[in-house]
């Protein structure tokens, strides 16, 4: 049997829309060292495979990051297998807030060096020495202490959609680029209590760690990150302090917390916040695009984009090498979508 999907993306959404049962999204992580990689990234994806199950996993050394959904009648048998693995025994695990059953659409399961994209030197510092970690009612009361300081550990993109109240959100495209500026931003700072937080609470591992390898005193982190404060809160009947909407990384894109809209569209300024992927896929920028803009820009990011997408193929491929010399995603957004923004 092959070990990794053969059909194409318009067969596999149209499957499951066909589909006459339920699924529940679900993600979880864990820091363990796997003796072989391959040979349990193989086992996994065989045995989700024949529970139909889709998602998109990372498997490394360090670990397993994974987020997955997960037919409603298969619940026991996937538990029951990651029960029957030593490094995957009693793993705890975050559902979606909001979940329509359509967060992915295929089965990606992959090997990488990390479980997550950092960019960090391991080496260079200890990443066990981690924060303490705090449920998320202790976060929720420890928020608006005095002298207490709040960091998003997210990218720009996700956190201008939604974050706690009074959060630090750096303007960053990359983990390893935000760790940096948290760090130099904070660096007279290092006694007050630092409330680091993130999607899940993977991220927050390594930031934690390497915080308190640069001499901050007090660090601390939402344990389960976002979604775990948002179920937990909400079944405390407790306001919560988080803003807006979570972004996650499947179909979905985002899933609200407390029904604000705290974003508008990167091109006319309504309150909006709902992102879309540009529809020339020589750009193909995360933005954000309310309805009206998506209709006049056919769904692009700029009018270039718009035009550039109406070309005939054999044109649009002598094109390609020249857009993608001249910009990079991170260029794209800093310098033909912010500014605009900033206009608004």
């Amino acid at each position: 049997m092959l070990l990794h999907n053969k059909l194409s993306k318009e067969e596999l959404k149209k499957q499951l829309e066909e589909e006459n049962f339920s699924r529940k999204t679900l993600s979880f992580y864990r820091y363990v060292i796997i003796e072989d990689p391959q040979k349990v990234r193989d086992h996994l994806y065989l045995r989700w495979f024949e529970l139909d199950c889709k998602g998109r996993i990372y498997i490394a050394r360090e670990g397993i990051n994974a987020q997955m959904s997960v037919p409603e009648h298969n619940i026991k048998a996937f538990f029951s297998l990651m029960n029957n693995l030593k490094e995957l025994q009693d793993m705890p695990i975050k559902w979606a807030v909001e979940d329509d059953g359509k967060s992915f659409y295929k089965l990606i399961v992959k090997l990488r060096p990390k479980i997550v994209a950092d960019g960090l030197n391991d080496n260079a510092f200890d990443v066990t020495d981690v924060g303490n970690h705090l449920s998320p009612l202790e976060f929720h009361n420890q928020i608006s202490l005095p002298n207490t300081i709040v960091v998003d550990m997210r990218n720009h993109y996700e956190s201008e959609i939604g974050h706690f109240e009074n959060a630090i959100c750096p303007d960053a495209d990359t983990f390893r680029e935000e760790i940096d500026i948290v760090v130099n931003n904070l660096k007279d700072k290092k006694k007050e209590k630092v409330l680091l937080y993130c999607t899940g609470g993977i991220r927050c591992e390594k930031a934690s760690a390497y915080l308190k390898h640069h001499g901050f005193e007090d660090v601390n982190q939402l344990h389960g990150g976002i979604i775990a404060y948002a179920q937990d809160i909400k079944q405390l009947g407790l306001d919560s302090k988080f803003r807006g909407k979570n972004f996650v990384f499947d179909e979905r894109l985002g899933e609200s917390i407390n029904n604000e809209v705290i974003a508008k569209c990167h091109q006319c300024g309504k309150a909006c916040d709902t992102h879309t992927n540009c529809a020339n896929n020589d750009c193909h920028l995360l933005f954000i695009q309310c309805d009206e803009c998506r209709e006049k820009y056919q769904g692009c990011c700029t009018d270039e984009c718009a035009q550039i997408i109406q070309l005939p193929s054999e044109e649009r491929t002598k094109l390609r090498s020249k857009f993608h010399d001249k910009y990079s995603k991170s260029q794209i957004y800093r310098q033909r979508i912010r500014p605009k923004l900033k206009e608004l």
